[in-house]
């Protein structure tokens, strides 16, 4: 069946490649999960609890840019309690992060993959470090996993592609990627106030969603920062053109034969 010229074609795909984008975090991500099971399971709970301490991300070492490091490095470590805390991350990973990766570009979905993931880490520091204000302790409790950077996926995506059609299990039913966002907004909102009183971090749901839009809306800061960054990349790059041109100009070509006057 041939779409009219205009009029875009929003399929449903069963292909399963991977983009190597994709592929680099999807390794990168399991081999971090093999090796705390590995450390759990030689060196005992203790080390895997201080691993937690020093790589997730715990406001009490944040802040007092004590471990810098971690709004960076809780995106890698998953929770060994459930092996469903990795698998659906990757799986959305998989699914909507290679679309991405095959508009942008490689290098530019690695950026806003951090971005979101680093960015949704220091929005739950900030607003875990709030009750200190009010003389309260700080937080020692590690939030760890790769879900802050999925929620900047799905933003992208419904940004991106917001009529295409996708379905929310278990709802049988088939939705635009906007509402599946739209949804999912409003049930980690309601997350936030204890809803559902589960273990898992809506602060990094919403602060990658929040990051991922913030970063895609046009007018905004991150938006012009973004692209006063690639316009500065584009002028850095033709100066370099001009000046080999300008070097190599009086030289003769290497294949003279192939040249036709």
């Amino acid at each position: 069946m041939h779409s009219r010229s205009g009029i875009k074609n929003y399929r449903v795909s069963f292909d399963f490649y991977v983009t190597p984008g994709v592929k680099l975090l999807l390794i990168a991500n399991f081999a971090v999960f093999i090796f705390e099971a590995l450390l759990y399971r030689f060196s005992g709970p203790s080390a895997y609890i201080e691993l937690l301490k020093w790589f997730g991300l715990v406001p009490a070492g944040v802040i007092p840019l004590l471990h810098i490091w971690q709004p960076f490095t809780y995106l890698f470590l998953h929770d060994l309690n459930s092996i469903w805390h990795i698998l659906m991350n990757m799986f959305m990973l998989w699914m909507f992060g290679r679309e991405l990766e095959l508009v942008w570009g490689r290098n530019r979905f690695l950026r806003y993959y951090l971005l979101t993931g680093v960015g949704a880490g220091v929005i739950n520091v900030i607003v875990k470090t709030v009750p200190v204000l009010f003389h309260q302790g700080f937080s020692y409790v590690p939030t760890i996993g790769a879900s802050g950077a999925i929620f900047g996926i799905l933003v992208a995506c419904a940004i991106l592609f917001p009529d295409r059609r996708v379905y929310l299990l278990p709802f049988p039913v088939a939705m635009s990627m906007r509402t599946v966002v739209i949804v999912m907004t409003v049930i980690t909102f309601l997350g936030t106030f204890g809803l559902g009183a589960d273990r898992v971090s809506h602060l990094c749901h919403l602060g990658g969603l929040l990051v991922g839009y913030v970063y895609l809306r046009r007018g905004s800061f991150l938006y012009s920062l973004r692209n006063s960054v690639s316009d500065w990349q584009n002028r850095r790059n033709r100066r370099r053109f001009e000046v080999y041109m300008g070097k190599h100009r009086k030289e003769p070509p290497s294949r003279p034969d192939n040249w036709v006057n």
